[in-house]
């Protein structure tokens, strides 16, 4: 499934899609970056509240498929330009972590 079909599947909201093609082979979720760093697998979806720029890199460095910022968290303007100039796709879910874990799991 790709990030496009995720998105179209569970109504996470696009903040950034400039990979909508990108495949989605599964979710970590995760607010400790060094954890997820040591953890995620390429292509997964990268599931968070976290929203400073470290989640950009960590995303890039495993080439995670996307980041969902979960609970609505605020998304510092910063932080959607700076996944635009990386190519980076980012989403939002209004539900907790966990929610949005059993939503994706279940299109998944």
């Amino acid at each position: 499934m790709t990030v496009r079909e995720l998105v179209d599947r569970t109504g996470l909201t696009v903040l950034v899609l400039p990979d909508g093609d990108h495949e989605v082979s599964g979710v970590y979720a995760g607010d400790l970056l060094s954890w997820v760093m040591g953890r995620a697998k390429e292509s997964q979806a990268f599931v968070t509240i976290m929203t400073n720029i470290n989640v950009l890199a960590v995303t890039a460095l495993l080439d995670l498929s996307c980041v969902i910022i979960c609970e609505d968290a605020e998304v510092p303007p910063e932080l959607i330009r700076s996944a635009e100039e990386k190519g980076i796709n980012l989403l939002r879910s209004d539900a907790p972590e966990y929610e949005t874990c059993v939503r994706l799991s279940s299109v998944l």
